[in-house]
């Protein structure tokens, strides 16, 4: 008889936890969830932001002087067909 009263009580504790985890998980979620979004968009509008219409550079590789042979002066010229 102790052993199906213990089964009994048992069942029903563990039953009463699932309805209560069923109500309260969702809400804690919900919270943790806006906590987590808020911090979020907090740390965003903390960063500096660039003014709209504004391009910012890092980084601008250097400029490559190309070295300009001179072969001379270049004619144009056009090709006669010859018959």
């Amino acid at each position: 008889m102790g052993l199906l009263k213990f089964l009994f009580v048992t069942i029903c504790i563990l039953w009463l936890i699932r309805m209560i985890a069923r109500l309260l998980l969702p809400v804690l979620f919900q919270k943790m969830m806006t906590k987590a979004q808020n911090q979020a968009n907090q740390r965003y509008q903390e960063q500096n932001p660039t003014p709209e219409g504004r391009i910012k550079v890092d980084y601008m590789p250097p400029k490559v002087k190309s070295k300009v042979v001179d072969a001379g002066d270049f004619v144009d010229y056009e090709e006669i067909k010859t018959p």
